[in-house]
């Protein structure tokens, strides 16, 4: 069977998207290297500042193996910027939450990127609201069904 052919739209649509996500990465890499963090360290200690999270969650929201956690984790540690914790609802699980510093460090890292704040700002809130739709609904998720609706 022929590959189905891509009309010029959709090439342009997702080469765009292509373009927003390798800016936004390379920002936040420079973002990351200024506070001595790998993009990694920078994603991890975002995701820990909002909540304590269980290690295995955190592996699923980066969709990396729990191992590759478990090092990134262990480095903030090292660097006081994150502990551990046990989970109060199964001390058995371990979370990982991020500390003061954590806390300011990725503040601080979330303030100085302004290509991901920037082309939005441009946008009106009804604009930014379709975007997310459309965003979802390519990712398969319910719109309904998710945080802030």
């Amino acid at each position: 069977m022929a590959a189905p052919h891509t009309d010029p739209l959709t090439t342009e649509v997702v080469e765009l998207i292509g373009s927003v996500v390798a800016r936004y990465y390379e920002e936040y890499e420079q973002a990351a290297a200024e506070h001595a963090l790998t993009g990694a360290q920078a994603r991890v200690l975002g995701l820990l500042a909002l909540e304590p999270v269980p290690m295995r969650k955190i592996a699923q929201k980066l969709k990396c193996e729990p191992s590759n956690v478990t090092g990134i984790v262990d480095r903030l540690e090292t660097r006081g910027m994150v502990e551990r914790r046990p989970d109060p609802a199964d001390r058995r699980v371990k979370l990982a939450a991020a500390t003061d510093d954590g806390r300011r460090t990725a503040r601080e890292l979330r303030e100085s990127l302004r290509f991901a704040r920037e082309p939005l700002a441009q946008l009106s809130e009804e604009e930014r609201t379709v975007l997310r739709d459309l965003l979802r609904r390519m990712l398969g998720a319910d719109s309904t069904d998710t945080p802030g609706r």
